[in-house]
């Protein structure tokens, strides 16, 4: 008898949000209203509103994106839980970009909605104040391959931090660093460079002033085992208990992003089809990128809450 193909879930990050993301969730969904209701209550403030009525320049916020943007994509997940009845297809693993492995960490039951909303609550602070302190950016190289944008960061002084698949990395650094990086991959033939609207320089060196704090912040939060393996974004395997998890997630702030070497870790374990679950549909992109051979379903809002219930 023929292996079942096995699925994955996806969860996006900081950059995935737009003003909108959720209302009519929260409109028709009661399991969607609860997160939102639930996110409120936990961080004293309407971030809800924010996340339905903006203004963008606020919801834009480091300290604010980041619980925005899980608060959304877990609705998503119970929304689509209520769709089919609870009897969602079975993920062999989960995966989040950045910020969405903190999503990815409620999806496998290691934290709940309210300890997870808290935590990256404290992320963005953290990450907030690290930018303010060394002003840095990111930089988003296209059209270049990973040994070209290496070179790059060798001789501009800046870091590879998210390589999101073939032919999109991205480089993080001050802004000095960053404008030579710029014109160093002009010369070398990439696309123009294009400068990620964040606070900071994310996954790079200039994040290591926080790491001491936040590694007390992740001391104070309960974790459980998880209950689906999460792909790591540092090492690109499997998460399997809660000392492993915690380690990641202090290291994710300093280190780089392997997002493509997570999606292929998942496709050579098997999995054929990927679920984007949250805003935007930035994940699917990259991952026809990585693998021309596997599904990808984006659930983002009422009209794709279906895609989550038509594989038996």
């Amino acid at each position: 008898m023929a292996e079942s193909p096995k699925i994955a879930y996806v969860f996006p990050g900081q950059g995935s949000q737009n003003v909108g993301m959720g209302l009519d969730l929260y409109n028709n969904y009661s399991p969607a209203r609860g997160v939102f209701d639930e996110a409120d209550a936990t961080l004293g403030c309407p971030l809800s509103r924010l996340c339905f009525e903006g203004p963008e320049e606020e919801l834009t916020k480091t300290n604010n994106v980041q619980p925005a943007v899980l608060a959304t994509s877990v609705a998503c997940f119970r929304a689509a839980q209520q769709v089919s009845n609870k009897n969602l297809p079975s993920p062999s693993f989960v995966a989040g970009h950045s910020l969405g492995e903190y999503t990815a960490l409620v999806a496998a039951d290691v934290l709940s909605l309210a300890d997870a909303v808290s935590l990256v609550r404290e992320r963005g602070r953290l990450m907030y104040e690290a930018g303010q302190k060394n002003p840095g950016s990111m930089l988003a190289i296209i059209g270049l391959d990973k040994e070209a944008v290496e070179d790059i960061c060798f001789h501009s002084k800046t870091e590879i931090s998210n390589v999101n698949c073939p032919g999109q990395i991205v480089i993080s650094g001050t802004l000095d660093a960053l404008s030579e990086a710029s014109n160093l991959a002009k010369t070398k033939g990439a696309r123009h460079p294009i400068p990620l609207k964040v606070s900071g320089a994310f996954h790079s060196a200039l994040m290591e002033p926080i790491m001491s704090e936040f590694g007390k912040v992740l001391s104070s939060f309960v974790f459980h085992p998880p209950a689906i393996p999460i792909i790591a974004n540092v090492t690109a395997e499997p998460l399997v208990d809660v000392k492993s998890i915690k380690e990641e997630l202090l290291k994710q702030l300093r280190y780089c992003i392997q997002w493509q070497r997570s999606i292929e870790y998942m496709v050579r374990s098997g999995v054929s089809t990927f679920y984007e679950i949250g805003p935007g549909k930035v994940l699917s992109g990259l991952i026809r990128r990585i693998s021309a051979q596997v599904q990808t379903f984006n659930v983002s809002d009422i009209t794709t809450l279906p895609n989550l219930a038509i594989i038996p």
